[in-house]
């Protein structure tokens, strides 16, 4: 670090950085927002049919939109969801490309998307393929296939394999 960019900007010298562990705070810097340990609510918009918007909803909570847009009085952040079937990649693209195209609600917050197994198991290449192309674009959260959730069982913990979701949603472990 150079320390002499600081007196060139006006700020007293502060030493190189191997000597700071951690943050520092300044006395300047305000104290945290309250809002800041709130968890931040979302709105689930399926790209297709049979996505799993509701039991995410259900699962992680926030607002179920089911395949339409989040109206006005819902959260404005979207996650968008689709199955990691053929059918289901496809969709998650085209819902990309409006987000891209500028098309999508004005107002509206597109923070991922999320992909939940259509079976269980590794996928096959084509369609692995296809889900590095969502992720060279947005953050992409992954789902397992959850039997119980097939069963209607929407009771148990989130799986463990999607605990960066549940971090996201607020629902950890």
């Amino acid at each position: 670090m150079r320390t002499d960019m600081h007196v060139q900007q006006g700020q007293p010298e502060l030493g190189p950085e191997i000597w700071i562990r951690g943050p520092v705070a300044l006395p300047d810097d305000p104290p945290p927002s309250p809002a800041a340990d709130t968890p931040r609510r979302f709105s689930w918009v399926g790209t297709h049919g049979g996505a799993g918007v509701s039991t995410l909803a259900t699962v992680y909570g926030g607002h179920d939109c089911g395949h339409a847009w989040p109206g006005p009085a819902d959260p404005p952040s979207v996650l968008l969801v689709a199955r990691t079937h053929a059918t289901g990649l496809a969709a998650a693209l085209n819902a990309l490309e409006v987000f891209r195209r500028g098309e999508a609600p004005h107002g509206l917050d597109l923070n991922a998307v999320v992909l939940v197994a259509d079976a269980p198991g590794r996928l096959p290449r084509p369609l692995a393929e296809r889900v590095k192309v969502i992720e060279s674009v947005i953050d992409v959260y992954r789902v397992p296939w959850v039997p119980a959730w097939r069963l209607g069982d929407l009771t148990g913990k989130p799986p463990r394999e999607a605990d960066a979701l549940a971090r996201l949603t607020g629902r950890s472990r």
